[in-house]
């Protein structure tokens, strides 16, 4: 049988791919939400401005350049029932405003991101409501 790469592989790889239509001039990311036994891919999100606005960024300010975030596209993609619960793949660790948009979205129970964020506050904050919190390893 050949080598299979695992689901946290797949679906990093996946928001890795998503993050690709991402229209922030500074940062590409991209969030993949799924069920926790990994069937289901219940939302996908990218950094990026409004639908229906200009396919860029407000101002240039890092941080503040108006896009609206992946994990943030992905929670409103996402309209799976609070019961369901998730696992949640992100090319970058949230920042403290997702984490808690992520928190709110019920029954998140781990958070996997690959690169850090310039602000780690969301790791506590997401550990501290019982949310698993993991870097993904390069299998590479």
């Amino acid at each position: 049988m050949p080598n299979r790469p695992s689901f946290d592989k797949v679906y990093m790889q996946f928001a890795e791919i998503i993050s690709q239509r991402s229209t922030c001039k500074r940062l590409s990311v991209g969030t993949v939400i799924t069920t926790t036994d990994y069937r289901k891919v219940l939302a996908v999100g990218y950094n990026g401005n409004a639908s229906g606005l200009t396919n860029g960024c407000d101002r240039e300010e890092p941080g503040n350049c108006g896009c609206l975030h992946s994990e943030e596209n992905a929670v409103i993609n996402c309209d799976a029932p609070r019961e369901t619960k998730k696992y949640v793949f992100v090319t970058h660790l949230p920042c403290p405003m997702c984490a808690k948009r992520l928190i709110n979205l019920g029954n998140v129970e781990r958070v996997v991101y690959k690169n850090s964020y310039r602000i780690n506050d969301s790791i506590k904050m997401l550990e501290s409501v019982g949310i698993e919190v993991r870097q993904y390893p390069d299998e590479e």
